[in-house]
């Protein structure tokens, strides 16, 4: 039997209340799950040290609650010693279908989000199969797949498909992939934030729960983070912090500066948390243009979901009453720590930074057009030295511009973007030159 309590002073340390209750959670354990828990503290003790810590161990969810499915799942097996040739079937795969019986609310928010096109936005672009299967992966019959195993589908997910004796495949799974697609339908990856078995609402708040995906020469967010003053704080003192508070709890006080999550995901003075981490954003800074969110909720799920067709959804998809919503619930999380004469500055030179962006991506893109109706492109792109440069200039330079000017990493809005605009920009253009005087590619 389990059993959890929250006494008068863990109530306290959570916030302001103002009437202390004993919560008290109690559940038994059935004996198919003792039976779980006790093989797999043999089998897999990691993951049942990890599940005893969880608040999931605390209230008596057990393995069974999460990895047992009806028999006509199409994940389905038997392959576990202890459930062979019984009543039971389980999955060694957990999807947001199963966890979405008791977090429904977070499982459809993140359903909203862009996060959920991760998987079906690498398998819908022509471009990306291209790059990974024949430019990197050389169309090699045997090796072809695998620069999208081992990298891509690591953060964005993958299109998880099954083996003849029910177990993934491995050019599909292990991974930890925000956009999963599993074989029952369910899409999105819980465990890329909340690493399994533990699950730990503190583990997501930290940074370092994004910085293994938004990190590197194109999106380095976490660089980012660690070169602002939000990231000079949490460096100097983030240990100490408060991780646990509840749900719409966490707040100022807790933490003396902002992470990943408290800008884009917690619940701040009005604001209630949300898992759609595109609902405040008012940019798209990761296209080759950025346009204003107006799109409302994403639609990559729900189309896959309706129609069993892979598509990319809304790429401006943000708040669903546009974009001028969306800074304002961001700025109601700034206003938390700052003035507001503070926090409209920031965003009004922001703002005009991605628009000067914009115009770099329009003259380049401009160049490029004109090069390929002239037939003056090279039909390898990645040995066409003028294609190379704008793909840099908005995938690589354009994010870090951008992204730093929004995030307040001053040295990646200057010198790794604008700066190196600036001379991506006239590269391009001596080569265009030269091409459309020539009428020839050098």
């Amino acid at each position: 039997m389990f059993a959890f309590v929250a006494t008068s002073a863990m109530a306290a340390s959570i916030g302001s209340v103002n009437s202390i209750k004993t919560l008290k959670v109690e559940r038994g354990l059935t004996e198919e799950g003792k039976s779980c828990i006790e093989c797999h503290a043999k089998e897999t003790p990691g993951h049942v040290n990890d599940w005893k810590e969880s608040r999931h161990g605390h209230v008596g969810v057990s393995c069974v609650d999460c990895h047992k499915v009806e028999k006509d799942n199409p994940m389905a097996t038997q392959n576990c010693p202890g459930v062979k040739g019984t009543q039971t079937f389980v999955s060694m795969l957990v999807s947001p279908n199963t966890c979405s019986r008791c977090h429904p609310n977070e499982v459809q928010e993140f359903h909203e989000s862009g996060h959920a096109r991760g998987a079906l936005q690498v398998r819908a672009k022509a471009g990306m199969q291209e790059l990974m299967q024949h430019y990197e992966g050389r169309d090699h019959p045997e090796f072809k797949h695998t620069p999208e195993a081992t990298g891509c589908m690591q953060c964005h997910g993958a299109i998880i498909e099954l083996a003849a004796d029910g177990r993934p495949t491995a050019e599909t799974w292990p991974n930890y992939g925000i956009g999963n697609v599993y074989p029952d339908g369910g899409v999105g990856n819980c465990k890329s934030c909340h690493s399994v078995h533990k699950f730990s609402i503190e583990e997501a708040r930290k940074p370092s729960a994004c910085a293994s995906c938004h990190m590197g020469p194109d999106h380095p967010d976490i660089e980012i983070y660690n070169n602002s003053m939000h990231g000079h704080i949490f460096n100097a003192e983030g240990h100490t912090w408060k991780y646990d508070s509840a749900p719409d709890a966490w707040e100022p006080g807790d933490y003396r500066a902002p992470t990943c999550a408290t800008c884009h995901m917690s619940g701040v003075g009005e604001l209630t948390t949300t898992h759609n981490v595109s609902r405040r954003l008012k940019w798209n800074l990761w296209a080759p243009f950025s346009n204003l969110r107006d799109g409302g909720y994403d639609t990559a799920y729900s189309d896959f979901k309706n129609s069993g067709k892979i598509g990319i959804g809304n790429p401006t998809a943000g708040h669903p009453k546009g974009h001028e919503a969306a800074r304002l619930e961001m700025e109601h999380v700034c206003k938390q720590c700052h003035i507001s004469t503070h926090t409209k500055n920031f965003f009004e030179v922001g703002d005009k930074f991605v628009g000067l962006y914009n115009t770099y991506a329009k003259d380049a893109k401009a160049m490029i057009d004109e090069l390929k109706d002239k037939g003056l492109l090279k039909d390898d792109e990645w040995a066409d030295e003028a294609q190379v440069i704008w793909y840099h200039l908005w995938h690589h330079q354009g994010r870090r511009m951008r992204q730093g000017a929004l995030m307040a990493g001053p040295d990646y809005a200057h010198w790794h973007g604008v700066f190196e605009l600036q001379q991506d920009i006239r590269k391009l253009e001596i080569i265009y030159n030269n091409r459309i005087k020539t009428g020839k590619i050098e």
